[in-house]
């Protein structure tokens, strides 16, 4: 039998529950400092913002932390410095790996994720060593496909509105399009009464990797989900299927 007690244990699950929710709402603060150093602090006039915005409310952090992570971004002072920074690499079983950052300092930031990511069976290359490997696209996701009344109707609608590709499965319904057609590609979703679950902007690998060890994968998801428990770590792509 265990040597803790009952009680004990409790306390430690919430308190790795309230760090890991401390962690997202860090790095979701980020994300809306950064949007707005890069386009302002309106939402209105600022669609990366608006997308922050959304993010951060989807893991329901409270707008008193929005406003402030708004108020950062507009007003500078200490944290406000944040910027994008991409680390190229490989993981376990020699996929590509983007681990892409926001930080208000590059020197702590690399060598945390040089440390990471070796620890964890992968290495960091040189600037646009597997870069050539992905493209940056606009994805839209809709998690509840039963919404979609008239597929046909949908479809034409997001193709009108730019999309590259759209697919469907039971849990979700994901549209890629061009970067600068995602706020088209949202515009259009609304005008026919579907409001998308996710909208963003991620690093899609243009030929991916069919990794068939089941022990290989398995590091694999491990060795991101090691990754992106870094603060400063906002995604982490691979060319994996």
């Amino acid at each position: 039998m265990s040597g803790h007690s009952h009680a004990h244990n409790i306390q430690g699950v919430k308190g790795k529950a309230d760090a890991i929710r401390a962690n997202t709402f860090s790095k979701v603060a980020k994300g809306v400092t950064a949007a707005v150093k890069d386009g302002g602090s309106d939402p209105t006039f600022n669609f990366k913002l608006r997308m922050a915005i959304d993010a951060a409310k989807a893991v329901n952090m409270p707008k008193d932390n929005i406003d402030r992570a708004i108020a950062r971004g507009a007003g500078g002072g200490e944290g406000a410095n944040i910027e994008e920074v991409i680390y190229e690499g490989f993981g376990p079983g020699g996929v590509a790996i983007l681990v892409q950052c926001l930080t208000d300092n590059r020197n702590r930031t690399v060598a945390e994720i040089k440390n990471i990511v070796s620890k964890a069976g992968g290495s960091i290359g040189s600037q646009g060593s597997v870069m050539w490997m992905f493209e940056k696209k606009g994805t839209v996701i809709f998690s509840d496909p039963s919404l979609i009344k008239d597929r046909d109707t949908f479809e034409m609608t997001m193709i009108e509105a730019g999309a590259e590709d759209i697919s469907f499965s039971a849990e979700e319904v994901q549209v890629i399009c061009a970067v600068q057609d995602l706020k088209k590609i949202v515009e259009a979703a609304e005008a026919i009464n579907l409001k998308p679950d996710g909208v963003g902007v991620e690093f899609i690998a243009k030929n991916t990797t069919n990794i068939n060890d089941s022990a290989v994968h398995e590091q694999i998801e491990k060795f991101v989900e090691t990754v992106e428990e870094n603060d400063d770590v906002d995604s982490v792509f691979t060319n994996e299927i």
